[in-house]
């Protein structure tokens, strides 16, 4: 990927994603980009931040956090109407599907190394919003208003969307049992102990869980909405992708690039196999077809009862976030789960542009990647083969070189793709008083002369032969960012 402007959006995540902050910047600067670090400070910040720079234009706005920053982004984006930014992904969060989904390193360092070597691809995403609202009849009774004993069920009003909630997901959606957990989860918990906290939130949420009355249409081929399955339901999950905890697969025929939202109904049964779903859940494993009923779209109407919650992407929402004011009190004055509530997910066919990884295979896609992005990953292993020494140098410079240059500890290193013998080594360099480390990367292209301690010198495809741990020597200047523009490198 060229040099860009970028924007990282960070979800600060009690500090840890800022402290590698040095690092990351010190790469993205030596790759020529241009970057500005946007920190969210409170709920909802990293949806803003995102907007602004789509609006202002910048090349790529990358979600640093978890699935939740993400979704966030995404939403941003997507916000700011008539805007190409294109979003990429550093992990830094409890939960890192997607990093997982397209094959992007845990590690945020190897992570930004390898979105430097990514490609823009248009994917689908999913996008929700409440259709209706179905309250009981009322009969006016000595002036006051009661609900009809027979329970009997007024027609559906369509509810006055809210422009506040956000409404795409890049994941999947979810209804049950995984949203009542998310939305009951410490965060501040969450930042301590990671996923145990979602454990011990789901401890506390499962004895409250109970199967929910569903129904789920289907847009046919003449527009009208056709219903495929009535019943109860312990969970529902609208999937964009496949994974699900990272592990299961749910919605294992999901593509990013089908126009369609894969759909999986966990089915209620008696008390055993109740037991049994949730116990599938909590230890990720794929539910049978017995207990599981599997749909795919592109339009999906849901409706269940008010009561039951919504996640998007791992996160919970608010439903008053996609309501009116006038039906977020007229549903105040309700029992939830009495009243059914209609949800309507679209799938958005290549609506956002994404950072996939040059070395991905492709799994989610139907349409193959690229032959330009296939060609570059073949470029990457083309110098595996031994460098030939092409010259022999006096001691005497080698010397000179270890004495004056940059001592780097390796820790990673990229080729950059579409720029020929260039490489960008990620590492360390000590203090010269304290002895404390600092990040650097060091920018290595074809006029940087690479040599071994024995004075030999060789091309600098051997760059890329490296390992962490191994103390190089670099000449070069050093940037404010950290970056050592190298003039000669000793190996």
């Amino acid at each position: 990927m060229k040099g860009k402007r970028a924007c990282l959006v960070i979800n600060p995540h009690a500090g840890q994603n800022v402290a590698r902050l040095t690092e990351l910047i010190a790469v993205l600067s030596a790759a020529g980009w241009e970057t500005e670090i946007a920190i969210k400070e409170y709920g909802g910040h990293s949806m803003e931040l995102a907007a602004r720079a789509a609006k202002a234009n910048y090349d790529l706005v990358v979600g640093y956090g978890g699935d939740g920053t993400i979704n966030q982004v995404l939403n941003g984006v997507m916000s700011a109407r008539g805007c190409s930014s294109m979003i990429g992904v550093i992990p830094g969060g409890t939960a890192n599907v997607w990093a997982a989904e397209i094959g992007l390193p845990n590690d945020p360092l190897k992570a930004a190394l390898t979105l430097l070597n990514s490609e823009a691809r248009k994917i689908d995403i999913g996008h929700v919003e409440v259709r209706g609202l179905t309250f009981a009849d009322t009969l006016q009774d000595n002036g006051k208003q009661q609900k009809q004993k027979n329970g009997k069920q007024a027609g559906g009003r369509m509810a006055k969307a809210s422009s506040k909630g956000k409404q795409h997901f890049l994941l999947m959606a979810g209804l049950g049992i995984d949203a009542a957990i998310m939305g009951h989860v410490s965060k501040p918990l969450k930042y301590r102990i990671g996923p145990l906290a979602v454990g011990l939130s789901a401890a506390e949420e499962l004895p409250r869980q109970h199967p929910f009355p569903m129904e789920i249409r289907i847009r046919g081929e003449k527009h009208e909405q056709d219903t495929v399955w009535k019943g109860k339901a312990l969970q529902v999950i609208i999937g964009n992708t496949r994974r699900y905890a990272n592990i299961v697969q749910m919605t294992p025929d999901a593509y990013l690039d089908d126009g369609l939202l894969d759909v999986c109904v966990i089915t209620a049964g008696n008390a055993l196999t109740t037991l049994e779903e949730i116990a599938s859940l909590l230890f990720r494993r794929k539910p049978d077809n017995v207990t599981a009923q599997h749909f795919h779209g592109a339009s999906i109407t849901i409706s269940v009862p008010a009561s039951i919650d919504l996640q998007l992407d791992g996160s919970a929402v608010s439903l008053k976030d996609y309501l009116s004011k006038s039906d977020r009190k007229a549903l105040q004055n309700e029992d939830a789960q009495q009243v059914m509530i209609t949800y309507r997910f679209d799938a958005m066919p290549r609506a956002v542009q994404v950072a996939i990884p040059g070395a991905y295979d492709g799994t989610l896609f139907e349409q193959p990647l690229a032959a330009s992005l296939q060609h570059k990953n073949e470029d990457t292993t083309q110098h595996d083969t031994p460098v030939e020494v092409m010259q022999h140098e006096p001691p005497e410079l080698i010397r000179t070189l270890l004495k004056q240059g940059h001592k780097v500890t390796v820790k990673e290193v990229a080729l950059q793709l579409g720029k020929q013998d260039r490489y960008i080594i990620a590492g360390t360099v000590p203090h010269q008083m304290t002895g404390d480390t600092t990040p650097v990367a060091v920018r290595v292209d074809e006029s940087v002369i690479i040599f071994r301690h024995s004075g030999e010198q060789v091309a600098p495809a051997l760059v890329q032969q490296l390992q962490e741990g191994v103390v190089i020597v670099a000449e070069g200047k050093r940037s404010k960012y950290g970056v050592i523009r190298a003039t000669h490198v000793v190996i």
